[in-house]
């Protein structure tokens, strides 16, 4: 019989039905009491179902969260970007999504949870949201991070977590936040810490490291009561702390820090049965946040604070940019004087000596000149010192003396039938211990043909005046083979006149100072200065005449000084009256006329 008969159902099928709505029991059953927080979400974003652990961790009940949004529910609708990969997952093109968030729970507690997305298997519509309780993790993480950030003796911020704030305001956009775009630095440093823990030990120095922690915090809590944020107090290492001003106004408001800071400081400190009294130096930086890096930020501070110890310690000082400019220049000096005189970057001019009686020029005096590639021509007075610093000065001091004996040489030859000029060369009190100077002198002479009467050294009246051992040995050999031993700015120290009549000294050099009291002209009775200059100065050239001395007055300006200084019985005259410091050439053009005309150029 043809046709299509329907019969009973197989057995077969039957077990597999049964074995189907079985396991959908049994992971339904899983899914229920499953301690992971878990929901089903269609796709259309809303909950198709959720566990019981679910409603647990977010305060609820499970069966309320039924046809609520998944997104509303994890805070993942709380930003644009959460809302976008939340709809990626759902519409498959992204395979999972995990972030973290903070949940609000309804009886105002809350919760750190992590939360993931994924597709349902299989291809059905939908995803699997899962939610895991990771506040113990969180709270372990921040407390491993504020031991991390944080100084174990005065519980402040360290070192890191005040250059994470300082960088994180550098970066900021303080003017759409409505912001001042500065920030000010006060950059501390407690004076004589160091001795405290010599003499006290590092358990008192810690006390008091605390001590002064909570000092200036109340000092930040008090300047941040009225101002929409506190400055930030941090401990930086050692008895060195800071305190960060974001959104500053001003040097004033950084100026009024500073004061209150150390009048907190000021006070006696009671320790465990120790009363302790410090102060501090701070240095001052307060500036645009915009084109300001961390590390300049620091460097001008710390370079203020050394200005505030320089300046007598106790005080705070304002970043200066033309101080801080003056500093740098010198570094720059400082670095580059040993390349500077192997690369012939010096030269020599020369100022004339001339006798007071007659006006003849005797000799000159060589002054050293730095024709730096970037600074252009300095005088001494910008070199000299660091040279002392460093000791480089003694390579220049070698330089400058063969330099000049070898030019007194030439001068000699070209004119042959004239009585020579000896020529007058600084030495500085280092040349003398760092090198051998006797012998660097006894080589130069022999080298360029010099008589040693024709050579004369100057030294300061402080090096000379204070000569002991070497120096003073090394002054008298010099003596002894010829060469003019002068005392120049004498009268700017304290002289021990009886100890100069045993130095090997042939002239002095008087001070300009001194000179400078005699500028006036003998028509203008009206501006007659007080005669003790005369007197003084007078003394002194006869007391040099005693002691078989000869006199040069520096500074020389005008034909009044020059005739009081003659009839006063000085011998040499220096300065600008007869000429300024000159080239070689200059002097090569005076010596044709030996008789100085007084106001040459």
């Amino acid at each position: 019989m043809s046709g299509t008969s329907e019969g009973p159902t197989p057995a077969a099928d039957l077990d597999r039905s049964a074995v189907t709505d079985s396991h959908y029991t049994t992971y339904h059953r899983v899914f229920a009491t499953a301690p992971l927080a878990m929901a089903v979400v269609g796709p259309e974003g809303l909950v198709v179902t959720a566990n019981t652990a679910l409603g647990e961790l977010l305060g609820i009940d499970a069966d309320t969260v039924v046809g609520r949004s998944a997104a509303d529910l994890v805070d993942l609708a709380a930003d644009a970007r959460g809302r976008h990969a939340f709809q990626e997952v759902l519409g498959g093109r992204q395979t999972r999504l995990r972030c973290t968030r903070r949940l609000k729970q309804p009886g105002g507690n809350s919760v750190w949870a992590q939360i993931t997305l994924a597709p349902l298997s299989g291809g059905e519509p939908g995803a699997l949201m899962s939610v895991t309780d990771i506040s113990a993790s969180r709270e372990l993480q921040a407390q491993l991070r504020h031991l991390q950030m944080h100084d174990p003796v005065t519980r402040l911020p360290n070192r890191t977590l005040f250059f994470e704030r300082l960088t994180a305001a550098l970066e900021a956009e303080p003017y759409e936040q409505g912001g001042t775009g500065r920030i000010g630095l006060c950059y501390l440093d407690l004076d004589g810490f160091k001795a405290v823990n010599d003499t006290l030990g590092h358990r008192v120095g810690d006390r008091l490291l605390s001590a002064v922690a909570g000092r200036l915090t109340r000092v930040a809590d008090a300047a941040g009561y009225a101002r929409a944020a506190t400055p930030l107090v941090a401990r930086l290492g050692g008895d060195e702390f800071a305190l960060l001003v974001e959104d500053s106004t001003g040097t004033e408001q950084l100026a009024d820090l500073a004061d209150s800071a150390l009048k907190a400081l000021q006070e006696p400190f009671d320790l465990a049965g120790q009363r302790l009294s410090l102060t501090a130096s701070i240095g001052v930086v307060e500036r645009h946040t915009a084109g300001t890096t961390a590390t300049g930020l620091m460097q001008a501070a710390d370079t203020t604070l050394y200005w505030a110890k320089a300046d007598g310690k106790a005080r705070w000082t304002l970043f200066d940019p033309e101080r801080n400019a003056h500093r740098m220049t010198r570094q720059a000096l400082s670095s580059t004087l040993r390349p500077a005189i192997e690369r012939g970057e010096f030269a020599l001019e020369y100022q004339p000596l001339v006798a007071m009686e007659d006006g003849r020029l005797n000799g000159v005096e060589a002054l050293i000149r730095w024709h730096h590639p970037q600074f252009g021509t300095l005088t001494p007075n910008r070199f000299i010192g660091l040279a002392e610093e460093d000791g480089s000065i003694v390579p220049l001091g070698r330089w400058a003396l063969v330099t000049a004996c070898r030019q007194a040489r030439r001068w000699q030859l070209d004119r042959p039938g004239e009585p020579p000029i000896f020529v007058s060369v600084n030495v500085a009190v280092r040349q003398v211990w760092d090198s051998d100077l006797v012998a660097d002198v006894a080589e130069t002479l022999a080298e360029t043909g010099l008589a040693p009467h024709l050579l004369q050294l100057e030294l300061t009246e402080s090096a000379v005046m204070g000569s002991a051992g070497r120096p003073l040995q090394a002054l008298q050999a010099l003596s002894d083979m010829g060469v003019r031993i002068a005392i120049d700015d004498f009268g700017t120290g304290y002289s021990n006149l009886a100890y100069l009549s045993r130095l090997p000294v042939s002239a002095l050099k008087l001070d300009g100072s001194f000179v400078r009291g005699f500028q006036y002209e003998e028509a203008a009775r009206d501006a007659m200065p007080n005669p003790a200059d005369e007197v003084v100065v007078e003394a002194m050239i006869q007391l040099a005449h005693r002691l078989g001395l000869t006199v040069t007055a520096e500074c020389v300006e005008t034909s009044a000084q020059a005739s009081r200084l003659r009839r006063i019985g000085c011998d040499t005259g220096q300065g600008w009256l007869y000429s300024r410091p000159v080239p070689p050439d200059r002097i090569s053009e005076l010596l044709g006329t030996r008789t100085y005309a007084v106001g040459n150029p």
